[in-house]
Formats: structure tokens, sequence, C-alpha cells
């Protein structure tokens, strides 16, 4: 009899996991209070038995998919116009699935390390700068579904998350705060709701999140490719530093999903590498874009911000070479660069003021992806010429002007007019550099001097690891970007 009831118990269990694996199964990019990207065809995705039917219904809209032999099914919805209320997307095969509060809005990855995993609540420490009601209050139309740690060596279409989230109830805490003020920007200008990947890990080398691929993108990274690859393949296991890892287990599985763009906060880690981190970038935005097929959507980016010490020395560079690295990848289309030199911490790697950060973020993307009348590019090097002992320095981009001024978080430039432009050196033909004296002569010029340099060669701009005196914006506020002459 025990014998039989065994059995009994046994064949029930294999039955109901027999079952189960024939439902209709969603990855966790599909759950409750999803953000479906709008004005682009919607990709539904998952498994149930081979041959099965599989029925979609949302927002007046139905397709039907067929399972094949592996038991995987793919539909697509049409495209659809933004909404900020809820609406259930009915999922049916043997098996119904409802998805509950489901809008339509705008999909962006936000990835990097740490300082784009940096959540409002900074992991318990001081707060951000956030407000109160920020944090706590009812910001429904952000929503984030955040990947959890992990890795693989080939691409994963498991998602491993809690799924969505809404921005309400202090859940907006563990948010990317970056993502998030991009969001409340975002949502600010256009009235849609805004879902953000929230795919980050703190101290990652960009090497992880490059799958094989696009190593052979450029030829400056191919033998580079093929050494971390093989690296990878020789271990027990992909680990944390391996090439390719975290993309493979954190945004793989989102790869059909219809996405607006990307923003991307990472350097630290490979700050070591100087000018070469171009090239990686640049492989991996290309790569990207390959991977999601839907074109070349927007890549926006943050430069490193000012850290450590403040520098005395104008020869020592420290980030300076990797800063120019990001900028020169703005020849990557459709790409942009938010500037931060201004808002670092000498203290603390992960600067608190990720309100300034999203919104610089965002400007890019209100600009060039929806169309606004908004300022969005830094002050950018144009060219030099040499008179004597003085150098006329010309920037682009700089509004109605250059201007000094200091920072305020969350307030905008305290403008400082009389006050000299800070952190220009110049040195002769031997490319030793001293500070220069400095003053905006014109819009876009600024006139260097030098006791110490009486025939000028080269310039150099915030080329320091912590440019602490840094003062130069345009007229709409935007910080000047980093730059050397003496390439």
């Amino acid at each position: 009899m025990k014998r039989w009831n065994f059995v009994s118990t046994l064949l029930l269990v294999l039955l109901s996991a027999a079952q189960a694996m024939s439902d209709v199964r969603l990855p966790k990019t599909f759950t409750d209070n999803a953000v479906l990207q709008r004005g682009k065809e919607i990709q539904i995705w998952g498994w149930a038995e081979p041959g099965e039917k599989v029925e979609a219904t949302f927002n007046g809209a139905t397709a039907v998919a067929t399972t094949d032999a592996q038991g995987k099914w793919l539909l697509k919805l049409p495209a659809m116009e933004g909404f900020c209320e809820g609406k259930d997307l009915v999922l049916r095969g043997k098996n119904e699935i409802v998805l509950k509060n489901v809008v339509v809005g705008e999909v962006w990855i936000c990835s990097g390390q740490s300082n784009m995993e940096q959540p409002l609540n900074s992991w318990g420490q001081a707060r951000l700068s956030c407000s109160e009601e920020e944090i706590s209050g009812d910001y429904s139309f952000v929503r984030f579904n955040r990947a959890q740690h992990w890795t693989s060596a080939t691409p994963s279409d498991e998602l491993k998350s809690d799924g969505w989230r809404v921005c309400r109830d202090g859940v907006q805490k563990s948010c990317t705060a970056c993502g998030f003020h991009f969001a409340v920007r975002l949502h600010k200008e256009l009235g849609v709701p805004v879902g953000l990947i929230d795919s980050n890990w703190g101290g990652s080398n960009i090497n992880s999140w490059i799958p094989d691929e696009g190593w052979d993108n450029l030829p400056e990274t191919v033998e580079v490719g093929k050494k971390l690859i093989a690296e990878r393949d020789a271990a027990e296991k992909c680990e944390y530093r391996h090439a390719g890892g975290m993309y493979y287990a954190m945004l793989a599985p989102w790869e059909k999903y219809a996405i607006r763009g990307a923003i991307w906060y990472q350097g630290c880690s490979n700050a070591g590498e100087g000018g070469f981190y171009y090239y990686k970038q640049k492989a991996m935005i290309e790569e990207w874009r390959k991977i999601w097929n839907q074109g070349d959507f927007p890549f926006y980016w943050v430069q490193l911000a000012n850290f450590q010490a403040p520098s005395t020395d104008p020869n020592n560079g420290g980030w300076a070479a990797i800063r120019d690295a990001q900028t020169r990848c703005m020849d990557v289309t459709n790409s942009g660069q938010a500037v931060i030199i201004d808002i670092g911490e000498e203290r603390d790697i992960h600067p608190r003021n990720k309100f300034d950060v999203g919104n610089r973020l965002a400007r890019w993307a209100l600009a060039n992806v929806y169309g606004k009348n908004v300022v969005f590019r830094s002050p950018i090097f144009e060219g030099v010429s040499f008179d004597g002992a003085k150098a006329m320095v010309r920037f682009a981009h700089c509004g109605d002007g250059l201007a000094t001024g200091k920072n305020v978080e969350r307030v905008g430039i305290e403008w400082t007019p009389g006050v000299a432009p800070k952190c220009f050196a110049l040195a002769g033909a031997d490319k030793k550099f001293y500070w220069a004296d400095a003053k905006i002569v014109a819009k876009e010029t600024v006139e260097l001097t030098s006791k110490d340099v009486p025939e000028p060669k080269f310039v150099r701009f915030a080329w320091v690891q912590n440019p602490a005196e840094f003062n130069l914006y345009s007229s709409d506020g935007l910080p000047a970007t980093p730059f050397r002459t003496d390439n």
C-alpha cells in the first residue's frame, strides 16, 4: 500500500510538472506594470507546449502565434500611441496569463557600473539629490525593471529580476537615480510613461558588456577580444570580470523588446586604458545596435566626473585621457555625451548629484529624439590660434556666450561676472604645461597667457584628475568640455 501511495504521488508530481512545462510562460521582461514602447511594433515572446497556439490581446489589438518544436513562440502587436492608464495584457493558450497595469510610453536602457546602478536611496547612505517627495511620492509614470547580478558565457533567454516596478510609495528608492531623474524630465516634456531597463553592476568593466561579435566591429579591438573570450572560455565558469558575461545575462533577455534608446554611465573601471576606451565603447555601441535591430537608436553617456584631491599639476592628466576617449566617441552616429566635470566630489567616486546627470542626459534625448527646443550640447573645443605670447581658444556651442559661474545642485548656475575662467594651461614646444591666465574676450573665445610660457604652442583645459576650480559654462548653463591640443 505504501509503495502504491509513493508511486501515485510520483506520478502526480510528474504529471503536474509536465502540465506546468506546457503552460504558456513569459520571461520577466513581461510582468504586471510593464511599459511597452510606443510607436513601434510590440513583440511578445515566451514558451509553451510545441505546436500550441498562443493569443495576446491588449488595448483592442490581438495577435496569434504557434510555438515551434522547442516550445518557443513570438507574436507581434501593432504599434500604439502612448497612454498612462494601465490596461490588462491577456495571453491565452492552454492556460491564461493576465498582466495588470500595462502602459505604453518610452523605454530606455540604463546600463553601466555603480554610478548608473546607484539608487535614489544611495544603498542606505546619505540621501542623493532627491527630495522627500521624489523618494516616497507618486511617480507612477516612471517604472523600472532592475536585473539581478549574474553572468553567462552565452545569451540567456531568462531575466533574473523582480519584474516591472512602479515608482510610488517608496518603491523608487531602489531605482537608478540617474535614470529616475532622466525619466522624470522626459515625462514632464512628453506626458507619457517612461520605462527603465535598469541593468547595471558596480565596478563592472566595459569588457563584460560587449557581446563576442562586437570585438570584430573595429580592427583595433579584434585581437583584444580574442584574448578576452579565450580567457573566459578556459575558465570553469563565467565570472564578473569576463568578456560579455554581464551583457549575456542581464541585457540579452531584452533583445527583442522594443526600446527608444540607451543611456550609459561607465568608465571608472577602465580608466587606466586611457584612449583605447574609445574603441571599446564604439565597438559596444555598434554591436548593441546590430543585435537590437532597431536602427541606430540613440546612445547617450556620461563623461567621468572630477574625483580625488584637487589637481595642482597641469602635466598630470589622471582620468583626462579616458574623458577624451569618451568625447571622441561622439563621432558615432546618433550619440551624445553629458559633461559633468563640475559636479564630482573629491572623496567620493559616486557623486551625490545625480539630478544634474539625469537632466543633462535628458537634454540630449529631448532635443534629438523628441524634437524639443532644448539646448543639449556642452561647449566644445573648436580651434586655437597663437599670436606671440597669446593663445586664442575658440569654443563651439556657447549659446549667447561663455561665462563663469558655479553649478548649484537643483538650482542651476550661480553666475560670477568678472571672474576669470580657470583650469587652462599652456605649454611651449617642450610640452611642459603651466597654469594660464584666462579671460573671455568674445562670445566664443578665451584669451590665454602665461608668464612661464612666452611662446605657447599647446593648450590644455581641465585636463587633470580633478579640476576643482572649474567655472566655465555656456550661457545655457552647460559646462565646457575638457580638451588638449598636444595629442
